[in-house]
């Protein structure tokens, strides 16, 4: 670090297709939802993160709710730059530093399937949001270095990160990804299947937000639990009569009305281990799968995911976080890491 060091801003950020989370100096610096409020006549941001959020799905004509991300990729450039940079004025402010670094080194995830327009996608929206030098690295390696395993040794090791966007599955040894599979069924596609169910089965609206919170306080991968959650009230709107209503949801129906996209993760599993090495595949025996990503939050899965694999599978601690904290001494290791794709 030169005499200029306080000039360069070192930056990581895990840019989610639900969350974005980016570190600091090892601290969690923002750890906000990923989506913007524009305003469509004149273009300007009204609000990013948490505000933007609590707007989505509630707002007048005026003002547009955009998720910039889709499975992992960036679906709307503008609205991703526009993003970003507000994510990294939001750090400045909470540092209340005079004026902005003038130097930004970042090191964002990427998914490990995209392909490489989509992958100049992101490196373009991180330049334009004023990153001088920019590394990525893909999502599976950080969740890796995030759960704390030593990537760079000759052991094989399966990581499944479960986010918003995409589930990854990847073996990783020798600082590499030597089989992966990407698929595009993940936390969103759960939030989809139980809008979708509530409107088949039980004749009522919900929109994203609440079908999101049903996920998460009734969300099961198994249909009978050990200590099952209490049963969730639900609010939306009668397809029948127009009107607003109430019905009770259990953790089984919601179980039921997920096997289908969580039987999809189960194949991709399945799948990746029948393309790995059968040296590795020893080393897998031994260790185990991880799981990290927000989509290992939901109970039952790393049993069901056991049952059918037949290997004892580990929930990272504080698994939302673990690929921003991969990132994040991704970061420490800017020069060093040889997977740091630029």
């Amino acid at each position: 670090m030169g005499l200029f060091s306080f000039l360069t801003q070192e930056i990581a950020i895990d840019l989610g297709t639900a969350n974005t989370l980016i570190i600091e100096n090892d601290k969690v610096v923002v750890d906000e939802p990923s989506i913007i409020a524009m305003n469509r006549i004149t273009g300007e941001v009204q609000a990013i993160g948490k505000r933007a959020m609590q707007m989505h799905g509630k707002t007048h004509e005026n003002i547009k709710t955009i998720r910039p991300l889709k499975d992992g990729v960036i679906a709307d450039f503008k609205a991703a730059e526009e993003m970003i940079r507000g994510f990294i004025k939001m750090i400045n402010v909470n540092k209340r530093r005079m004026f902005g670094p003038s130097n930004i080194r970042m090191v964002i995830c990427i998914p490990s399937g995209i392909t490489e327009v989509e992958r100049r996608a992101v490196k373009d929206s991180a330049e334009h949001a004023g990153a001088k030098e920019v590394r990525m690295i893909q999502e599976p390696m950080a969740a890796a270095i995030g759960i704390g395993i030593d990537v760079e040794e000759p052991m094989g090791n399966m990581v499944i990160d479960i986010g918003g966007g995409t589930s990854e599955i990847a073996v990783i040894a020798l600082g590499g990804i030597v089989c992966d599979k990407s698929i595009r069924v993940a936390g969103d596609e759960f939030t989809q299947d139980i809008e979708d169910y509530m409107r088949r089965q039980h004749n009522i609206l919900v929109g994203e937000r609440t079908a999101e919170r049903i996920k998460i306080e009734v969300g099961s991968a198994l249909a009978e639990l050990d200590n099952p959650p209490p049963d969730f009230a639900v609010h939306g709107r009668d397809l029948m009569t127009g009107i607003p209503k109430e019905i009770t949801i259990s953790y089984s129906e919601i179980a039921h009305c997920l096997d289908k996209s969580i039987s999809k993760i189960e194949a991709a599993i399945l799948s990746a281990l029948e393309m790995t090495p059968p040296e590795l595949s020893a080393d897998i025996y031994r260790t185990g799968i991880y799981l990290a990503g927000g989509g290992s939050l939901l109970r039952g899965l790393d049993k069901r995911i056991s049952k059918k694999t037949k290997l004892p599978v580990h929930v990272a601690e504080d698994p939302l976080r673990a690929v921003a904290r991969g990132t994040g001494i991704a970061l420490k290791n800017f020069d060093r890491f040889p997977f740091l794709i630029k």
